[in-house]
């Protein structure tokens, strides 16, 4: 019976080690970061994006509407209830190449967040053709 006993606090020991699971030997970086939005302008072609800097400068990015279909796309659009803290953007980036963002909004359009533009405007230079030529401003 002892030595049952000693067996077992031995195996309890050492699964553990077993248990581990393994390093992959060029693990990917990801980080984020996270700017306050002024305003979310909705147009036809998608979203511009008001936002602050670290050096609180206004800057202005446009997401494309095509970014927000898929399961597995670039942006999401998350509407939370009103707080002193929103909007944000959250911008992530793997191994320094943008992934995708998340856009967290006020659930009403009509909150003073929120604005457009008017018809006929061109708002094209605000756009990317495709993730890989995202650049956002810090």
């Amino acid at each position: 019976m002892k030595k049952l006993i000693i067996v077992l606090i031995f195996l309890a020991l050492i699964t553990p080690v077993f248990a581990q699971t393994t390093v992959a030997e060029n693990p990917k970086s990801l980080y984020y970061v996270n700017v306050p939005v002024e305003k979310v302008i909705v147009t036809s072609t998608g979203y511009i994006i008001q936002y602050r800097t670290a050096s609180n400068l206004l800057a202005i990015v446009g997401v494309p509407n095509n970014w927000f279909t898929d399961a597995a796309s670039c942006a999401e659009l998350l509407k939370l209830p009103s707080a002193s803290d929103w909007p944000t953007m959250s911008v992530f980036f793997v191994d320094g190449k943008f992934t995708h963002l998340r856009l967290y909004v006020h659930p009403a359009k009509s909150h003073w967040t929120w604005g457009s533009v008017p018809m006929g405007t061109d708002v094209s230079r605000f756009f990317t053709e495709g993730p890989e030529n995202f650049k956002i401003e810090f």
